[in-house]
C-alpha cells in the first residue's frame, strides 16, 4: 500500500506496474529474437555445367530421367568420379555428396523452366545453377540454361 493514497488508487498503481514489468519483459524477449532471427537465403554458390552424354546415365548405366537426377549426376560425376565436360565449372557446395542427395528438394524449392527442363534430359546443354541457402545450409537452386 502506497501511504496517503486509497485502496482503489493503490490498486491501480499496482496494475499500472504489472502492466509496465510485462512490456519490459515483452520487449527484452522481441529484442532478443530480432538478434537471432536467421538471415534471408542469399547465392551460396554458383556454377556453369555442360550436361553431356556421361550426365545422362547413372553409375550403373541407367538413363536418367528427371532434370535433377542428371544435375545431381553432372556434380556426382564432377566432384566424385572426375568426369568432367570442357568448361565445367567447380562449385564447392556439391562438393559433399549430402548436398548432392538433397538437390531434388532444393530444385523442388527452387525454379527451373519447362524448356529448361526439355532440354537437360536432351542433354549437350549449358546450364547456369545459382545455390541460395544460409550459410553452408543450402535452401534451394535456380537453374537456367545457356544456348
Amino acid at each position: 500500500m502506497v501511504r496517503g493514497k486509497t485502496t482503489d488508487e493503490n490498486q491501480t498503481v499496482k496494475t499500472i506496474l504489472a502492466f509496465l514489468t510485462l512490456m519490459a519483459a515483452y520487449t527484452a524477449s522481441v529484442d532478443a529474437q530480432s538478434l537471432t532471427r536467421v538471415r534471408e537465403s542469399q547465392i551460396i554458390d554458383s556454377y556453369t555445367a555442360w550436361i553431356g552424354r556421361d550426365d545422362l546415365y547413372n553409375s550403373s548405366g541407367a538413363r536418367l530421367t528427371k532434370p535433377w537426377q542428371i544435375i545431381r549426376q553432372d556434380r556426382a560425376n564432377y566432384h566424385a568420379y572426375g568426369i568432367r565436360d570442357e568448361g565445367d565449372e567447380d562449385d564447392s557446395f556439391f562438393v559433399d555428396s549430402a548436398n548432392r542427395q538433397i538437390l531434388e528438394t532444393m530444385l523442388e524449392n527452387g525454379t527451373i523452366s519447362r524448356n529448361a527442363q526439355q532440354m537437360i534430359l536432351r542433354g549437350n546443354v549449358w546450364v547456369s545453377v545459382k545455390i541460395f541457402g544460409r550459410g553452408d545450409s543450402g535452401d534451394y537452386l535456380t537453374v537456367d540454361i545457356w544456348r
